[in-house]
């Protein structure tokens, strides 16, 4: 097996793909325990990131963006890491580090600017796998960590975010001990097919409010078209759209029972930090749960086993429409 003082694993998107990321830096770790493990991220994902105790440290790519092309050159350098893995592949990232000299550089075969910039490629074809998207990330690093596929169970064990904030008091205030504390994220800033603001209403409804206390996440913006629609009308839902940062709604997260939402970072979240996390999916590829399922000690799916390729191209997925509140609650009863 090879060894690496200091290892680079990049992955510049969302919330929910850094989340399915997190067990390749766990993976790392316990294959190379001496090694330093960077993580290149985003500024908004910085306290996921951080919040992982299997990375070291963690390297912005929004502000290594604002630099030179030299100066990005020498940031790279500077970390002197002797292997960069492209779990999501860019090319200004891959060329930059093949400039900066790093020893090895690892991306799938499947980008032709791989072939330039990678000196170790792997045969890696996501569209067409039958794997789970954390099982994918891990395909990637199986020839230096000669780790096989890893199942569902261990990779519930490999997020590592042990590292949350401190609960601010105004939000564990919020927290009632005598009931179930249920996050409700309806939407999803356009990254999944949405259950419907309808539905979770209904779902609200069906939740009797002496067991359960509900809240409801979600950015400024989607706060604002939830309270325009009419949802609180009638419910003591609590809003909390668009009051914490992110490192405090992973905490509030950790600290309720469950949460409901579409494939969203939230929902991941929620898997990765052990609580009930019920995921509202459609069946077609690539968006399916086969893909994309939230993976914990207690998450589920919930998805309509039926041909859904007529609103393949977008508007209001039926499929995830016929999903009624009661299967989501019975799942949720599933789990906890």
């Amino acid at each position: 097996m090879e060894n690496f003082q200091r290892i680079i694993i990049s992955r510049t998107d969302s919330i929910g793909d850094v989340i399915l990321s997190l067990p390749v830096a766990g993976i790392l770790k316990n294959a190379f325990p001496e090694a330093e493990i960077i993580f290149l991220g985003r500024s908004y994902t910085s306290d996921v990131i951080r919040a992982c105790e299997y990375v070291d440290t963690f390297m912005n790519w929004d502000e290594i963006q604002q630099l030179s092309p030299l100066e990005k050159v020498e940031a790279f350098k500077n970390m002197n890491a002797g292997l960069i893995i492209h779990v999501f592949p860019r090319a200004e990232i891959a060329s930059i580090a093949k400039k900066a000299g790093i020893p090895l550089r690892m991306g799938t075969s499947s980008r032709l600017y791989h072939w330039f910039s990678c000196n170790r490629l792997v045969r890696l074809s996501r569209r067409k796998s039958d794997l789970h998207e954390a099982q994918l990330n891990l395909m990637l690093i199986k020839s230096i960590t000669e780790k096989n596929r890893v199942s569902h169970e261990e990779i519930a064990s490999l997020y590592g975010l042990t590292k949350t904030e401190k609960l601010e008091k105004k939000f564990s205030d919020l927290i009632d001990r005598e009931r179930y504390n249920l996050i409700l994220h309806p939407k999803s800033k356009g990254s999944a097919r949405e259950w419907g603001l309808e539905n979770f209403k209904k779902l609200v409804h069906t939740l009797p409010a002496k067991d359960f206390k509900i809240f409801v996440s979600g950015t400024a913006e989607e706060g604002m078209l939830i309270k325009e629609s009419g949802f609180f009308k009638d419910t003591e839902a609590i809003d909390l759209s668009g009051s914490m940062s992110l490192g405090q709604l992973m905490s509030f997260i950790q600290s309720c029972d469950g949460l409901v939402a579409a494939s969203t970072g939230p929902l991941h979240l929620a898997a990765a930090l052990g609580i009930t996390a019920a995921g509202i999916y459609p069946p077609i590829r690539p968006m399916h749960p086969g893909r994309w399922a939230p993976i914990g000690k207690k998450a589920k799916y919930i998805v309509k086993e039926k041909s859904c390729n007529d609103c393949r191209k977008g508007g209001s997925c039926h499929c995830m429409q016929d999903i009624s509140p009661e299967e989501v609650r019975q799942a949720i009863a599933d789990v906890s």
